[in-house]
């Protein structure tokens, strides 16, 4: 799975100091606006922590600015006097400074972060809920970089960014006033002096973050690229399509290129601007000077003593950094705003599978397993369609959806098998995926003993409903963690039973480790068959009343297909089966065949009835294979 290169949101706190707005996160909040009030209500639960957080913040800011008065004390009155007394009281009141404004900083970052982690925590659960409302098609629809993306980086950045935000303008806005105050107290005519100087330093400071974060945004996306060809390039498939097709020399002249442009790039946003920090180090080396050329004069220096000028020194020399927060507020702000318009723009996506509001009562041990098709149509863009399957107004192909399926009305008695063949594209897996729930019909409704899945829990379905697919997927874990999946509460025994169930035991037991043996990345530890065979102990082990096969053994070898097919016609004994066939071999058996063709059903009836006739199925098996469009368009025999 790569990581998107789409956008990387601005980082206030990179190196370079200030920053700019970045015109990505602004165009992001322009295509979905942010409520201020709706930022609030994710922080309200937490108004006495941040009314402490800022009460803490700005007496730490307070405190610290003691010890140039501390200093000139020093300085003035206890060492020209050889006052010990005063010098110890002194000394240890800058001590004391330092040390409460230590303690007040571990405690307000704690509070903080907690708050923070606990925005976050409440954003992320709820995103992560949301998303798993969308159907299949959404999933389809989106990368899975960008899901990934907005679920974990965006709301990590949204929480840094808020966090830092919200301190660092108590912070810094109680640290400059503040400290402009004191300077005031300790010289007038040397804080104008400081009100001169300071705005020329910080427009250079500025000049130079605007070239260093030009550089490092390319920098950012060339760095993009190489991430994600490092996941892709060194993933298990990845290896292997570059292994068999021998671009493994290729690939690494590419990751050299970007590497070497890293290179580059780094130098030159190390560089960026190096001679106009050279003119602030300069200036700030002048601004000492001038205030110490400008206490010589009577004019301005009005009796100051030495204690005075160091104190008003580190005084001016702490408010630039302040002042520069300050200054970076605005564009901390734009990028928080954007973090929040991404994760809200995915939480306002209307469920596509919404969970019954009031669950029909259903006992899933008690389920007979009788599945209903009535009247079913399906589309992945919406609409509603006519008696012949287009649109009721005229139908434009460009905008227009178009129905996968269309008026299917089928039933599948309890414990019985139906087979549904046909070409490819004419719905046979979107038919299959209606029944689990991975899709919702357009129109009509499917029924699981008289009752419409739409209205039964996402987790009862689940339980009455087991799915047996092509694409077998393992999670990176043990033989025995991927098995548990479908029931935490199951021995060893029984796992044993359910692998022996999918002809698979032996296999299992003869590996060093036995049942925790790691499947690897998508299950490569184990052979395709494996694979699929794994998947049918998973599903044994759910003990499900009704299941869907959705070409279960269309990508297997004839002899790996015959161990598969044995484990699932045991796994089929006794529940409701729906089956997507890809080959004849696997449909002969059933008590029922449905051909689909174009999204309809256009024959339909026992195999050996429809074997007799010359409709669609007879001409598959004459064949011996997958019919073709045109064959299935042929006079049909209907059953």
């Amino acid at each position: 799975m790569s990581t998107p290169a789409l956008h990387t949101p601005s980082d206030p706190t990179s190196r370079g100091g200030p920053a700019r707005k970045n015109p990505a996160d602004q165009a992001q909040i322009q295509r979905h606006p942010v409520s201020l009030r709706r930022i609030a209500a994710l922080f309200a639960p937490h108004k006495v922590t941040i009314a402490v957080v800022v009460l803490l913040i700005s007496v730490s800011s307070v405190v610290n600015l003691a010890q140039p008065f501390l200093v000139r004390g020093v300085i003035d009155d206890a060492l020209p006097h050889q006052d010990l007394s005063l010098l110890a009281l002194l000394a240890g009141a800058m001590v004391a400074v330092a040390a409460v404004t230590a303690v007040i900083g571990v405690v307000q970052t704690w509070m903080a972060t907690q708050m923070g982690q606990r925005v976050m925590h409440t954003l992320r659960v709820k995103l992560f809920t949301h998303l798993q409302q969308q159907s299949l098609g959404f999933f389809t629809r989106t990368r899975g970089g960008e899901v990934q993306s907005r679920l974990t980086h965006d709301i990590a950045g949204m929480q840094s960014v808020v966090t830092s935000t919200a301190t660092g303008v108590a912070t810094n806005l109680t640290t400059t006033v503040a400290t402009a105050v004191a300077m005031v107290a300790l010289s007038p005519q040397l804080s104008l002096i400081s009100l001169v100087v300071l705005p020329p330093a910080i427009w250079l400071s500025r000049r130079v973050a605007l070239i260093r974060r030009a550089v490092t945004a390319e920098r950012q996306q060339t760095l993009a690229a190489l991430h994600t060809q490092v996941e892709e390039g060194l993933s298990v498939s990845g290896v292997r399509l570059a292994k068999t097709l021998g671009t493994t020399e290729r690939d690494a002249g590419r990751f050299t290129d970007r590497s070497e442009a890293l290179v580059g790039l780094e130098m030159r946003s190390q560089l960026a601007g190096r001679w106009r920090m050279a003119t602030m180090q300069i200036i700030f080396a002048a601004i000492p000077a001038v205030i110490y050329l400008a206490a010589g004069f009577p004019a301005t220096s009005g009796g100051m003593t030495i204690g005075t000028l160091v104190a008003f020194t580190a005084l001016q020399g702490t408010v630039f950094r302040p002042i520069m927060g300050l200054l970076n507020i605005g564009v901390q702000w734009v990028t928080a705003l954007a973090f929040f318009s991404r994760i809200f723009e995915y939480l306002d996506l209307d469920p596509e599978l919404k969970p019954p509001a009031s669950p029909a009562v259903i006992e899933p041990t008690q389920v007979r397993g009788e599945v209903r098709f009535e009247n079913v149509s399906f589309s992945y863009d919406g609409g509603t369609p006519t008696a012949d399957g287009a649109p009721a107004a005229e139908r434009n192909p460009v905008t227009e959806p178009r129905h996968v399926l269309k008026g299917i009305d089928l039933v599948v008695p309890a414990g019985t098998s139906t087979a549904v063949v046909g070409p490819t594209g004419s719905g046979k897996s979107t038919l299959a995926g209606l029944l689990p729930r991975l899709y919702d019909s357009t129109t009509g409704r499917v029924t699981v003993d008289g009752i419409d899945v739409r209205d039964i829990a996402p987790q009862d379905l689940a339980r009455i409903v087991g799915v047996v697919s092509q694409e077998t997927y393992l999670v990176h874990a043990s033989v025995r963690e991927n098995l548990l999946l479908a029931d935490p509460e199951a021995t060893d025994a029984r796992l044993w039973d359910v692998l022996g169930a999918a002809s698979l035991a032996d296999t299992i037991a003869a590996l060093p480790t036995g049942l925790d043996t790691l499947v690897g990345a998508r299950g490569h530890r184990f052979s395709g068959g494996e694979q699929q065979r794994l998947a049918i102990a998973r599903t044994i082990l759910r003990d499900p009343p009704v299941l869907v096969l959705d070409e279960a053994t269309s990508a297997l070898d004839n002899t790996t297909e015959a161990r598969v097919q044995a484990a699932l016609d045991r796994l089929s004994v006794g529940r409701t089966t729906l089956m997507i066939a890809h080959r004849l071999s696997t449909v002969t058996q059933a008590d029922q065949v449905v051909v689909l063709d174009a999204g309809r059903i256009v024959e339909q009836g026992s195999p050996a009835a429809l074997l007799a006739g010359s409709g669609p199925f007879a001409v598959l098996a004459a064949r011996g294979g997958q019919p073709s469009a045109t064959a299935l368009r042929s006079p049909v025999a209907t059953g």
